[in-house]
């Protein structure tokens, strides 16, 4: 006579005890903005006071807790944790925007600041049938010659562009692009406040990209878009029309200032 199988191990059998009350007493210590004691923990957490305390100095050793005048306050392992999370967080609903943009617009749309010095791409939305522009060269390293960087340096106090200029020389990538510093700061001057930045096969042949100025904070940040250089003709009426209904997008780009 053949034997029934053993019951199918359940879910429970699975995991793992000390993980599970470790994690409880870091959401009892996390309830407390000015800590709490190891004898308040471990009963919050519904442990018996020799188990809280090693789990503690666990905790403790790893960086996950630390111990200040007797109680137990979050440490910089924890705190990277929910750092982690809270960009990760940020980051999606930058792109989610983005892609909202896309779908609509039918379009390529940017996302990039100014941040420490550098020109920063920091989402971009495009689909197979609209793929953004390559890159080719160094987006940092050739603001001066994509509607994205002549954009944000367009932003800059004149100390901070020459900073930048002077790391990055102004050279010529395609037959379009600037020749020289004094035709790009010709080009930045002549633009009217939040007028959108244009520019056709300057960076990459075959390309055209359009971006404006948007507010996040003090930073200097831009959307942009992007299309074949041949619908040349549809991309400023497409970026004023991004740029009239940003309103409720700028919001969540400024988040993304502090990723």
């Amino acid at each position: 006579m053949a034997t029934a199988d053993p019951a199918p191990a359940t879910s429970q059998t699975t995991l793992i005890g000390s993980v599970q009350r470790a994690m409880r007493l870091l959401e009892a210590v996390a309830s407390h903005d000015e800590g709490a004691p190891a004898k308040q923990l471990a009963r919050e957490a519904g442990l018996a006071l020799p188990t809280a305390y090693h789990l503690l100095r666990t905790l403790t050793h790893e960086g996950y807790l630390r111990k200040e005048k007797g109680v137990f306050v979050l440490g910089a392992a924890a705190e990277r944790l929910s750092s982690g999370g809270v960009q990760q967080k940020r980051r999606s609903m930058i792109i989610e925007a983005l892609e909202h943009w896309r779908d609509t617009l039918g379009v390529p749309v940017y996302f990039a600041v100014y941040r420490d010095g550098e020109i920063e791409v920091v989402a971009v939305a495009d689909t197979p049938a609209n793929p953004a522009v390559e890159e080719w060269a160094d987006f940092r390293e050739t603001g001066h010659a994509h509607a994205i960087g002549q954009c944000l340096l367009s932003q800059l106090d004149e100390d901070a562009r020459r900073d930048h200029l002077d790391r990055y020389p102004v050279s010529s990538l395609t037959p379009y692009s600037a020749r020289d510093e004094r035709a790009l700061l010709r080009k930045l001057g002549s633009l009217e406040r939040m007028e959108p930045v244009v520019e056709r096969q300057e960076y990459a042949l075959g390309s055209a990209c359009a971006a404006f100025p948007i507010t996040v904070g003090s930073a200097a940040a831009t959307l942009a878009i992007s299309l074949p250089s041949h619908q040349f003709e549809k991309l400023l009426p497409t970026a004023r029309q991004l740029q009239s209904e940003i309103g409720r997008l700028v919001g969540t780009l400024a988040f993304s200032i502090s990723i």
